[in-house]
């Protein structure tokens, strides 16, 4: 088969076409035939070393095609049905954490960016009818993430304000579109004013350029008075994010992409009863209710572009200079 085999770290050229043996589907696994995958800053951080994994690997955690073939034990599955690729491995039957051992799709187990992948059958879950092939592929990671941060652990609730922090990504834009869905108000901040402006247009009631001084003094003023939920994968922000909530306020953390050490003053959380809550991916529930929100609803995952699967490279250099709003998507099928 045609993948993107990872055989050292750097920059996105060593991102190559190159061939792989065909997977063959396991006990309890089936074999997919890719029509599409999607990029992750998962993806980049793997690239270039930061995430760390054996190699060779074939990267990428976002996926959807056909099931090619079923191995032993295997059963609810046909051949030809078509599926969106959970990039859960070995979450466990917990919901408030993965188990020990869970792991992300795409490194150290080959991923996504292959004409063909090997996956545990639970692993598979029917592709949302109304969405197109490039849209399925971008939900799985970035809208795990965003459905775990916001209604598993911040049960955000109609009414309320939300404040996303960094517009333009793919968990960002589709938080967005669940937080609407929920029946929120949704607040962003950017460095871009085109991001922002595109974010309005997806439903946005406001936007702040956080170069443009005291940000959370904005938010606060846009909310008439503070958010009830803010969304952080920036974890240097923390401090201001807790600023941005009004008293009983919850801050949902699920990244570090600013820094991995925070330093924070513990009277603001304290007497702001302020609740701060780590997440990270979702487990084979939440990506159940995020499919059933897409089913239900009337919005997709935003893509940025399209691009074949011999142009990873360039879909990565676009992913690390931040220039996209929404996912990047590899065309493969």
């Amino acid at each position: 088969m045609n993948a993107i085999v990872l055989n050292e770290t750097g920059g996105p050229e060593v991102l190559t076409l190159g061939t792989a043996p065909d997977p063959v589907a396991g006990p309890g696994e089936v074999v997919v035939a890719l029509r599409a995958a999607a990029l992750n800053r998962r993806d980049v951080f793997l690239r270039k070393g930061i995430a760390p994994s054996p190699l060779p690997v074939i990267p990428g955690s976002d996926g959807a095609g056909t099931i090619r073939s079923i191995g032993a034990g295997v059963s609810g599955l046909s051949e030809g049905d078509e599926v969106v690729v959970l990039p859960s491995l070995g979450w466990g039957g917990g919901e408030a954490a993965p188990a020990p051992g869970f792991r992300i799709l795409g490194g150290p187990d080959d991923g996504t960016y292959a004409e063909l992948i090997a996956i545990p059958a639970e692993n598979v879950f029917p592709r949302p009818a109304r969405l197109s092939w490039e849209e399925s592929a971008a939900l799985p990671l970035a809208g795990l993430t965003a459905y775990r941060a916001l209604v598993s652990r911040a049960r955000v609730r109609p009414g309320e304000t939300v404040l996303i922090i960094g517009i333009g990504g793919g968990v960002a834009t589709i938080a967005l579109h669940i937080a609407r869905a929920a029946g929120a108000r949704v607040i962003v901040t950017s460095s871009s004013d085109e991001k922002l402006a595109r974010a309005k247009d997806l439903g946005a009631a406001a936007g702040v350029n956080y170069t443009g001084g005291d940000w959370v003094s904005e938010v606060k003023q846009a909310s008439g008075g503070g958010v009830d939920v803010v969304i952080d994968s920036v974890g240097s922000t923390w401090a201001d994010s807790i600023g941005s909530v009004r008293p009983g306020g919850r801050v949902v953390a699920f990244g570090g992409t600013g820094g991995g050490k925070v330093e924070l003053m513990v009277r603001p959380v304290t007497m702001g009863q302020v609740s701060l809550l780590g997440t990270t991916m979702g487990s084979p529930r939440d990506f159940a209710g995020l499919l059933a929100t897409v089913e239900h609803g009337d919005w997709a995952p935003v893509i940025d572009s399209v691009r074949p699967l011999a142009e990873a490279g360039d879909a990565h250099a676009r992913e690390e200079a931040g220039e996209h709003f929404g996912k990047l998507v590899l065309s493969i099928g």
